[in-house]
């Protein structure tokens, strides 16, 4: 070995040293920066000018931002009062049955200065002017002998022509011939009036049953108007024949008459646009008894119109909410009043 040679000495580096500071440095430098702009993130605002931060303790809480946002205008426009609808003139007139099908409704309406047709679809003999399901009609083989003439009155009834079906409620001749245990008695068999006519028992569950159910029908053949005439217990001929029973209890005429218009809204729920009219008297409109059983307040809370004759030169009472019209034998002026026809055409 050579005593004079040796190692190289390298010493200690320096810029190694250095470097590995200034990296933990710099991690610790993003680290914290990474940490701010998660924490002043929700304080960035956007806008077209560019990125500001908002931080909140910087800011003037008295001062807020002025509002730069032009005014609201706000324009009011005077709301007119809305005018109702004038109730529409009823003016009807009765036409032969045939006209259900004939196609001449239209022109005879036009020729009358009507506004609305009338079919008697129950006469006070009790025939119907269609065919009916209702198994009293069926028993008394009293329906329309025609097999199409319901699909020709669901015809006429979806033209624009107001049609109405009148209905002879408890007056019906043929009815209690069969089941007199339904109609107005006497001492034997049933009463009738002064045209020697039958009448059903407004008394009678079945009765009222049997009524009811042909409103319906006529409802479902698309008439607009139902037309109750005959509506209550008779008032002609000789009442002191009238035997009092079950059927007929001259203290309480209205109390059936009531379950009747019950009833009759049950079976037209489903057709609530289909209006019902009664006929009744200038006695009862004046709040008088004529022996039918119809009050003013009764036909005020059930009827959409009332038609009644004109006794004398006064004219007929008015009702609250119900318009009147008067029957007449003829056509009359279509100005000024509602008018009926309920007598057929000579």
């Amino acid at each position: 070995m050579r005593r004079d040679s040796y190692d190289a000495y390298h010493g200690r580096n320096r810029f190694g040293t250095f470097l590995k500071v200034l990296i933990v440095v710099l991690v610790l430098l993003l680290a914290a920066a990474v940490a701010a702009l998660l924490f002043l993130e929700p304080y960035f605002v956007y806008s077209s000018d560019g990125v500001r931060l908002e931080l909140p303790f910087f800011q003037n809480k008295d001062d807020p931002d002025p509002d730069t946002s032009a005014p609201a205008v706000v324009v009011t426009t005077p709301q007119a009062t809305p005018t109702p609808e004038p109730e529409p003139e009823f003016r009807g007139v009765l036409l032969d049955r045939t006209a259900l099908y004939d196609g001449t409704a239209p022109a005879q309406a036009e020729q009358a200065g009507a506004t609305a047709v009338i079919f008697d679809m129950k006469a006070d003999d009790g025939t119907l002017g269609y065919i009916s399901q209702q198994a009293l009609a069926q028993e008394a083989e009293v329906s329309a002998t025609d097999p199409a003439i319901n699909a020709a009155i669901q015809l006429l009834n979806s033209g624009d022509l107001y049609t109405v079906a009148r209905v002879s409620c408890f007056r019906d001749n043929t009815v209690p011939r069969e089941h007199g245990s339904i109609s107005i008695p006497k001492s034997s068999g049933n009463w009738r009036d002064d045209e020697d006519y039958r009448w059903l028992s407004p008394a009678s569950a079945e009765a009222r049953a049997y009524v009811t159910g042909i409103c319906r029908e006529l409802a479902e053949l698309g008439f607009d108007e139902i037309l109750l005439d005959n509506c209550g217990f008779p008032t002609r001929g000789n009442l002191n024949n009238i035997r009092t029973s079950d059927n007929y209890n001259p203290d309480d005429l209205t109390g059936p008459l009531e379950t009747f218009f019950q009833e009759l809204d049950a079976a037209l729920a489903d057709y609530p646009d289909v209006a019902v009219s009664v006929v009744s008297s200038q006695s009862v409109l004046s709040g008088q008894s004529d022996g039918s059983g119809q009050t003013v307040s009764l036909l005020e809370k059930q009827a959409d119109r009332v038609l009644a004759v004109r006794e004398g030169e006064e004219a007929l009472p008015a009702l609250n909410g119900v318009p009147v019209a008067e029957i007449l034998t003829q056509p009359g002026d279509p100005a000024g009043k509602q008018w009926a026809v309920l007598s057929p055409a000579t």
